[in-house]
């Protein structure tokens, strides 16, 4: 599968002008690419990717803070490979900026895998965006590989809450665009959101995320990718 092609300038960019331009380039690249459907022979490979910060840290984050990102792939609800790997965030957090701060400490993680997952689940939004293409778009093309968001709370999008059972699914747009759902992953739990990612619709991500989705409201693989990142801030800790 194709990795991005950003036209000689560099996947993950370093200053907001050139992030934002990228991000409206791979707005418009979204809309004409293939959406990925699920294989329907054989047991689907879901992987996540989750960066972990230092604890303590007050505020919104500041750019060089230690970070820790691990990566997993899930098999039939087993986890069947996974990746950590231990750096530094390029930059603050900043809303609709995310891919200044982790993305390429994620697609390094990624990369250390040895089983390819069929899709990536990431916290983070895609379509919800103020330039249409959020850190799960830009990972996705990055990569190579069709993700996922799946986030606390849309960034712009709005729409109503769905039904307290398990399953229940309300549509978030906007501009008139489905961009996601608030999902039910679990009866009388908070929702979680869904986001459309990079070759993947937000119907097709919600059907996957509730699969993926066991005894917690967070997919499985998601929560595994969280618990490693951490563990191995806590078995880090004070070294870097």
């Amino acid at each position: 599968m194709a990795r991005l092609d950003t036209g000689g300038s560099t996947v993950w960019p370093r200053s907001r002008g050139q992030l934002e331009e990228l991000q409206r380039t791979l707005a418009t690249r979204w809309a004409s690419e293939a959406l990925w459907r699920p294989a329907q022979d054989r047991a689907l490979r879901v992987g996540a990717v989750f960066a972990a910060g230092r604890r303590g840290r007050v505020g919104a984050g500041e750019g060089d803070d230690s970070a820790w990102a691990a990566a997993v792939v899930l098999l039939e609800g087993r986890v069947a490979d996974s990746a950590v790997v231990r750096g530094r965030f390029d930059a603050p957090y900043a809303p609709g900026l995310l891919a200044l701060r982790e993305g390429g400490l994620l697609q390094e993680a990624v990369s250390g895998l040895g089983v390819e997952p069929d899709v990536v689940i990431a916290d983070a939004t895609g379509r919800d965006h103020p330039r249409g293409a959020g850190l799960v778009i830009h990972l996705g093309a990055a990569c190579g590989l069709p993700t996922i968001g799946v986030t606390e709370r849309p960034l712009l999008a709005t729409g109503p809450e769905p039904g307290i059972e398990r399953g229940a699914a309300a549509e978030l747009r906007l501009e008139g665009e489905l961009v996601g759902y608030r999902l039910r992953t679990r009866a009388g739990a908070r929702p979680v959101v869904i986001h459309a990612g990079w070759r993947v619709g937000a119907d097709t991500g919600c059907a996957v995320v509730l699969s993926a989705t066991v005894n917690s409201r967070t997919p499985e693989p998601l929560r595994q990718a969280r618990r490693l990142a951490r563990t191995a801030r806590s078995t880090d800790s004070g070294l870097l």
